[in-house]
């Protein structure tokens, strides 16, 4: 049951927000509808919780026989708690593997890629999205093609190109290599984006005098920075556990990555479970760690792309 009143309060005066009891009512029907679970709900609730189960099993396992002796290992299995916590396992796998070379070679590619692969993306893009050239369908879909084509087919003739131009176990030459594959995927991201970048904008700055360039860094890159993080963000990680690429061109102990070293760990005829197990142990901390600093710019790159 609602109540009118007339104000009698004179000019100026702030009324005091007065609480009714229909809204009392309408607030608590809203909370009641919005804690109210369907049988709909649950069945979703239940099939993310089996998802998320699923997808942490092997990290949880990993964990388990990381910390464990291969006697423990061999009496208890792999899903057991450690008898006694090795904390000198990883010390060991450290050295054998020489992780500190390893993390070191992967920082140095995945950031050399991801600076390629963005400047050629935001180049390419800017022509083609902003510039209009001509051909620029064509150019689009060359660039979805080069997406699309498997590592395997390209492995071989890129090795004896390598080999030809003196490239061959080289890290500049692979970093080269990954940055321009990678940004055939973002020319193809970027050139969307901007095709639907606000004309007005471009057109009013041409107006007062700006160049191509000033437009280019004055405008069009503070305004699509949010998509560029996100960008830098997948191409430092896909950098980072490309396997294929480094396992051909990549052959010097001195250039492998942090795949390839702890790949080392399994012999054809031998393995050690604990053993591989903090090998993979350390090549999903630095990943885990990246992925904490910069969630924020993945998770506001994604909204600013699906908020218009």
């Amino acid at each position: 049951m609602t109540t009118h009143t007339t104000s009698t309060a004179p000019p100026g005066h702030r009324r005091k927000p007065v609480k009714t009891t229909a809204g009392k009512a309408g607030a608590g029907k809203a909370k009641a509808a919005g804690s109210r679970r369907t049988p709909g709900s649950y069945a979703v609730l239940a099939a993310v919780a089996v998802f998320v189960l699923a997808f942490l099993a092997p990290f949880i396992v990993i964990l388990l026989n990381s910390f464990k002796t291969s006697a423990d290992f061999r009496t208890n299995g792999s899903l057991s708690l450690p008898a006694e916590w090795n904390w000198s396992i990883i010390a060991e796998v450290w050295d054998r593997v020489g992780f500190s070379q390893k993390l070191f070679n992967s920082i140095q590619i995945s950031l050399g890629v991801v600076l390629i692969a963005v400047l050629l993306a935001l180049f390419n893009a800017y022509a083609i999205g902003i510039g209009r050239v001509r051909w620029r369908t064509p150019f689009l879909i060359f660039f979805l093609g080069v997406n699309v084509l498997p590592q395997e087919g390209l492995v071989y003739p890129i090795y004896y190109l390598f080999k030809e131009m003196g490239l061959y176990d080289g890290k500049l030459g692979y970093t080269i290599l990954v940055g321009i594959t990678y940004s055939a995927f973002g020319t193809y991201l970027l050139s969307s984006v901007f095709a639907g970048f606000p004309r007005e904008l471009i057109e009013a700055a041409a107006m007062d005098g700006a160049g191509r360039w000033t437009i280019l860094w004055r405008i069009v890159l503070p305004m699509s920075w949010p998509t560029l993080s996100v960008m830098c963000v997948f191409f430092f990680v896909w950098s980072w556990n490309e396997f294929l690429y480094p396992l051909v061109l990549l052959i010097s102990n001195d250039n492998q990555t942090v795949p390839l070293g702890l790949s080392v760990m399994q012999g054809q005829y031998t393995s050690d479970p604990t053993a591989m197990s903090a090998a993979a142990l350390l090549g999903i901390v630095p990943m885990v760690v990246f992925f904490l600093i910069f969630q924020r710019s993945l998770t506001r790159g994604m909204t600013a792309g699906a908020v218009k």
